[in-house]
């Protein structure tokens, strides 16, 4: 996918990255004829371990921008989707094993209210939580995420960035200034777009336009093999259809980097013939408040929050169905927190909880939210109640997050710390947990794992830098304490030893 420069210059920190892709190209191609550069791949077309560089170097900067958001809730919604698409990526057989080992295949939410998802180079994944909430249903969130996915397994980027001998040293060094320029100096680099944007977006159109439809075929076969309707991407083509047709005021920004061509359009409506008639599909109670999170914590004012409580009692509730209304009064719970009205929020909560009766997955969802509430509220023995009954099909991140937050408040931090061990032994680039693990560790007074914790989740962010001040803080707590715990000391020794190595490729790099 390629990001509408314009567009994205303006929408704050989150995107301006990718915003400078082309339009830095423009400005800077003399430049860069020196610059060291990872290498490409045999045959012009650059390799799956310099994608991946790349993209672990555009995430860094995402991940420190102020708009990136790792809500475990949603982000296990989200990532649940994903996962049923890689799967069904794999039985197809259009993730090749080097690119499914090689590549991070993780997704970052994005504060942000328009709708819009992209790739990156190596894996990665930008969603905004703007598209999540206008998504309505989980089949047409799935639908943009295979499109996304298939843009990935196909190696798109690359294969625009290798296009031609001549443009791919340029590009690719493009998008890493791209990335730099914008958390130096955001004023200069929103100039730069303004200058250089027209020529290169030209530059790609066409070749764009092939990866659409390759992308739009792909993910559909994607889809479906993962058992979501298919309805869901037609679903999707409407939306992005009628905001097409109203020419898209700014809120669409994935139809400006997914032009919505009529061979796009008719290659959908012949496969929507194909499909035998289905009825209209029902509001999902799950996808109903976890739209809700999502545009509650997209836009926090104020105003928002008292405007979702408002909704609750508003005259067009009772002509909601169920899972409407459930959307309403969980966005309601969400908005009195948010004021510090715990009164309030538990009687929302108090009508929403009957709505989930006799749906699971609604259920699990409510008990979550009653948990935060109780957190937050400071019902220390309520919020145990509800993470201790809690249950969910395979290990549920946001349980676990919540039950270690609240056992660690609770002086149940051992526990706590001995979850989160087991969790973060096969999830190693879990920044949250670490940071979690951190909490327990300072609340039964080891300090010294407490800042290896704290050295383990800016490494788990790319943030190399901060993880090497972390353990050398760490080193000087070991050698300043009466005893050494040895074996911790050895832990803390080859830590540093292969942040600096990373380190050291980072400056290479440059």
């Amino acid at each position: 996918m390629k990001p509408n420069p314009q567009r994205l210059s303006n929408s704050g920190p989150w995107l301006r990255p990718l915003a400078l892709l082309l339009a830095l190209a423009q400005c800077f191609a003399p430049a860069l004829a020196q610059t060291n550069l990872p290498a490409l791949g045999d045959g012009g077309e650059m390799s799956s371990s310099a994608e991946r560089a790349l993209g672990d170097r555009i995430a860094r900067e995402l991940y420190r921008s102020p708009d990136y958001l790792d809500d475990p809730i949603l982000g296990e919604y989200v990532q649940q989707t994903w996962r049923r698409l890689m799967e069904a990526a794999r039985k197809r057989g259009e993730l090749p094993p080097e690119l499914d080992e090689r590549y991070a295949w993780e997704i970052l939410l994005g504060r942000d209210r328009s709708v819009n998802a992209f790739a990156l180079p190596g894996g990665y994944m930008g969603v905004h939580l703007g598209l999540i909430a206008v998504v309505a249903s989980e089949d047409e969130l799935a639908s943009v995420l295979a499109h996304e996915l298939s843009h990935v397994t196909q190696r798109h980027i690359a294969r625009i960035i290798s296009r031609q001998g001549n443009q791919a040293p340029w590009l690719l060094g493009a998008l890493i200034l791209g990335a730099l320029a914008a958390s130096a100096n955001p004023a200069a680099a929103s100039a730069v777009v303004v200058g250089g944007q027209a020529a290169a977006v030209q530059g790609q159109l066409n070749f764009s336009r092939d990866m659409e439809r390759e992308a739009d075929r792909v993910g559909y076969g994607v889809m479906t093999q993962a058992g979501f309707e298919p309805q869901g991407f037609v679903g999707m083509f409407e939306k992005l259809q009628q905001a097409n047709r109203f020419n898209d005021t700014g809120a669409f920004p994935y139809l400006r980097s997914h032009p919505l061509t009529t061979e796009r359009i008719a290659d959908m409506q012949a496969r929507q013939q194909l499909l035998p008639r289905a009825p209209a599909p029902q509001p999902e109670m799950t996808h109903a408040m976890l739209a809700a999170r999502a545009r509650l914590l997209a836009n926090p004012e104020v105003d928002s929050l008292r405007a979702a409580l408002a909704q609750a009692d508003g005259a067009t509730l009772a002509t909601m169905s169920p899972a409407q209304q459930a959307g309403v009064f969980y966005a309601a719970v969400m908005a009195a927190v948010g004021l510090r009205e715990f009164g309030l929020a538990q009687r929302q909560l108090e009508r929403l909880a009957p709505l989930a009766q006799g749906n699971a997955r609604a259920q699990f969802q409510v008990r979550l939210l009653a948990a935060e509430l109780a957190l937050a509220a400071g019902e220390l023995r309520r919020a145990r109640e509800l993470v201790a009954t809690q249950e969910a099909p395979g290990a549920s991140r946001a349980l676990l997050f919540l039950r270690a937050r609240t056992w660690t408040l609770s002086g149940q931090a051992r526990e706590a710390a001995e979850q989160l061990q087991v969790w973060l032994a096969s999830r190693p680039r879990d920044a949250q947990a670490w940071q979690l693990l951190s909490s327990a560790y300072a609340a039964q007074g080891r300090t010294v794992q407490a800042v290896r914790a704290e050295a383990e989740a800016h490494a788990a962010r790319l943030d190399y830098g901060a993880a090497r001040d972390r353990l050398q803080a760490a080193q000087t707590l070991l050698r300043q304490s009466a005893t050494v715990d040895h074996i911790e000391a050895s832990i803390i020794d080859a830590r540093s030893r292969q942040i600096d190595s990373l380190l050291r490729e980072q400056a290479l790099e440059r």
